[in-house]
């Protein structure tokens, strides 16, 4: 029988490929059998990428910009925030937290001020901080760990602190500390420790980011608000003068006011809100024509070879991200941790503004901060200017300021509180802890030579059985460190210690600016009971400090 002409042929295969790649099979052919023989042969290998564009200009753009109706930083009135959110958002939240300590962000609806902001992201900020709430003991502020009673002060100048015996110099001043010390109120010191609850979410400390969902919004230009820890008496003051200081001095610091916080309708509280840095934080500084990098919570400052995205995990890139990279950041730890003590003092100032790394280093001692690049937080910004090609030295996070030893001068090593021999410690009194990943090494012990490092360079590592003292892997920065053990750069940070000392001590700014954060912070709310007696604390640390300087020949002449 004949095939029946209206019956339909089944369609080959070529047939079903469109007509475009049926003309062009060859070179399609070709790409795979290339991106095969590509995983085949390159498929264990890693492949890194480099950012090669010159822009200067900052990609990440603000496209709403909410006015408001008073400047959120305006110190001369009180604020107002309130934070609403889904409570079972907020209990996942927390488990997840407590289970494996990630913070990740809920939306919440934010009105500050009076103005109405729906959709932000809010989530917990902090890190031993935050102890309290998974259940470990009482939490400390700053980004440092868990820390115990009675850890010494450190020794000579430099930031690798004292050990059993307090260090090369030894503990100057045994068991006493004059002012700061350990305490229950934010207002005394950085020494303050919170019992935090899920229980009272208007208490813990939230960073709230304005662009979280809804691309490109700021208020008046930012995109990110932190509410430290510590409310009502608790409040942290010592932060706020340290920023206050900081700022009058002409270095950048973060905006702060004090604020009313309510959190889904529970009863409010006096809270400090503090700019968070971010990427419109690097662009305002200078023209903006540089590149801002955080320091992460226990990062490290060691060389870990030429590939920049291997130092991601020690920095964070806040602004012309896509632009630029983690090149200069990386160029510079090799330059600090190979240079011999000849070449550190010849070329600094190629790498680093001086002036910048004196007045930064000689503030964070004026102010007793335990917690600085070389503390257990590693809190410290880089700022690489594009058009000098080098790096200056910014601080934030000050909630352990004005802690410790009031009679520290500029050669000591600012610890974190009273104590006595006897507890062993590392750099700037922390304690001793072994196996600590991602640290820097300790103080006193030289980075081996690696393979192109010859002995010259080794031996220009080593950190300081001299004035520097013993230490422990937890603290130290060796950029600090061969800093103030180089003779060569005495007279630049004697000058900064000594203008500083007069900027915050000498013309009695200090008690003034107290006395006016202690009205704000009750105009904002705060009991004034319970506050009169945290400003008592933190003026009597104060008065100590101006006084023991001013005996000081060393700091005033």
């Amino acid at each position: 029988m004949a095939a029946d002409p209206t019956a339909r042929r089944a369609r080959r295969l070529r047939d079903r490929l469109p007509v475009r790649l049926r003309h062009h099979w060859k070179p399609a052919a070709a790409l795979g059998v290339g991106l095969a023989s590509m995983v085949y042969f390159l498929g264990d290998a890693r492949i890194s990428p480099y950012v090669t564009s010159a822009s200067r200009v900052e990609a990440d753009a603000v496209t709403d910009d909410v006015a408001g109706t008073v400047d959120l930083y305006d110190t001369s009135v009180p604020h107002s925030v309130e934070l609403t959110y889904d409570q079972t958002d907020f209990d996942k939240m927390i488990k997840e937290f407590k289970d494996d300590g990630t913070k990740e962000y809920i939306e919440a609806d934010l009105t500050v001020d009076g103005v109405h902001l729906n959709d932000v992201g809010i989530r917990l900020k902090g890190n031993s901080t935050l102890m309290s709430l998974r259940g470990g003991g009482r939490g400390m502020p700053g980004g440092g760990q868990d820390m115990p009673d009675g850890a010494p002060q450190g020794a000579r100048r430099g930031d690798a602190g004292g050990g059993a015996a307090g260090g090369a110099d030894g503990n100057r001043n045994g068991d006493g500390q004059a002012g700061g010390g350990r305490g229950e109120g934010g207002g005394g010191g950085g020494m303050a420790m919170y019992d935090l609850s899920e229980k009272k979410p208007e208490e813990l400390p939230w960073l709230i980011k304005i662009d979280e969902y809804v691309e490109g919004r700021a208020y008046q230009g930012e995109r990110e608000i932190s509410l430290r820890p510590g409310s009502n008496a608790e409040v942290p003051l010592n932060e706020a003068l340290s920023l206050s200081l900081t700022a009058a001095s002409g270095q950048k610091a973060e905006r702060y006011g004090f604020t009313s916080l309510t959190v889904n309708n529970r009863p409010a509280v006096t809270r400090l809100m503090v700019e968070n840095p971010d990427t419109d934080y690097g662009e305002d500084i200078g023209d903006g024509d540089g590149v801002l990098y955080k320091a992460r919570a226990g990062s490290s400052f060691d060389y870990a070879g030429d590939d920049p995205t291997d130092y991601e995990k020690s920095f964070k890139q806040l602004n012309k991200k896509g632009s630029q990279d983690l090149e200069p950041v990386m160029k510079l730890i090799k330059w600090v941790n190979e240079a011999s003590d000849e070449q550190f003092a010849r070329d600094l100032g190629t790498y680093v503004d001086v002036d910048s790394l004196a007045s930064y280093v000689a503030t964070q001692n004026l102010l007793l901060n335990f917690d600085d690049m070389a503390g257990p937080g590693k809190n410290y910004l880089l700022r690489y200017d594009l058009g000098t090609r080098r790096f200056s030295v910014l601080g934030w996070d000050y909630n352990l300021t004005f802690s410790g030893d009031a009679t520290a001068g500029p050669d000591d090593s600012v610890g974190m509180g009273g104590g006595g021999p006897g507890v062993g410690a590392g750099a700037d009194g922390a304690p001793e802890q072994d196996g600590q990943p991602g640290q820097d090494r300790p103080a006193g012990q030289a980075q081996p030579p690696g393979p192109e490092q010859g002995p010259e360079q080794g031996q220009g590592q080593e950190q300081g059985q001299g004035r520097a003292g013993g230490g422990g892997p937890m603290s130290g920065h060796v950029l600090k460190t061969r800093f103030l053990e180089s003779d060569a750069f005495d007279d630049v940070y004697e000058k900064a210690y000594r203008k500083l000392y007069q900027a915050f001590f000498g013309s009695g700014a200090a008690s003034e600016a107290l006395t006016d954060l202690a009205d704000q912070a009750r105009a904002a709310g705060a009991d004034s009971e319970q506050l009169d007696s945290a400003v008592s604390a933190l003026r009597r640390t104060v008065t100590e400090r101006g006084k023991a300087l001013a005996a000081n020949e060393q700091v005033t002449g």
